[in-house]
């Protein structure tokens, strides 16, 4: 996983033409005028996902890992908590789905990072995650998924 700010993202290119295509769509949008919704940026390689929620309290949330795509996920305002763990082996609590690409884990988050406007994750498939998470109370946030196609 990685935790930067979007500032720094020119540090990733080096991960493949996909990322430096998704991080070159997140500096250059203005997501203000963006609506909620699903914007492809090249096919099914490479699309964001935009949405809006208020956080929500861990208690009953549960981590989640991919298969077929990476996470970018940038916070376009507001702010959340996102639990982490590395898989390592663990018995999802949902299987994987295939169309959607998800699955579960019931293990509750080693360790949470605040994550701010401006500032991005990446979760890789080998990186279990719990998104939306309230920092102190319920609070509106803006997202932007990217998903980028594992190769």
């Amino acid at each position: 996983m990685i935790i930067d700010l979007l500032s720094n993202a020119h540090l990733y290119f080096n991960q493949g033409p996909l990322f430096k295509k998704a991080f070159e769509y997140l500096a250059q949008t203005d997501f203000s005028n963006v609506e909620k919704g699903k914007y492809e940026l090249d096919g099914q390689n490479l699309f964001a996902i935009v949405n809006e929620y208020d956080t929500v309290n861990p208690a009953n949330e549960q981590m989640e890992s991919h298969k077929k795509y990476i996470d970018i996920q940038y916070i376009v305002s507001g702010a959340e908590r996102i639990g982490h763990e590395f898989l390592k082996g663990q018995t999802p609590s949902k299987a994987y789905d295939e169309e959607k690409d998800f699955m579960l884990f019931g293990e509750k988050p080693s360790f949470f990072s605040v994550i701010q406007q401006g500032m991005f994750a990446v979760f890789f498939p080998h990186d279990l995650h719990m998104p939306n998470i309230m920092i102190d109370a319920p609070a509106p946030v803006k997202k932007v998924v990217i998903k980028v196609a594992v190769k």
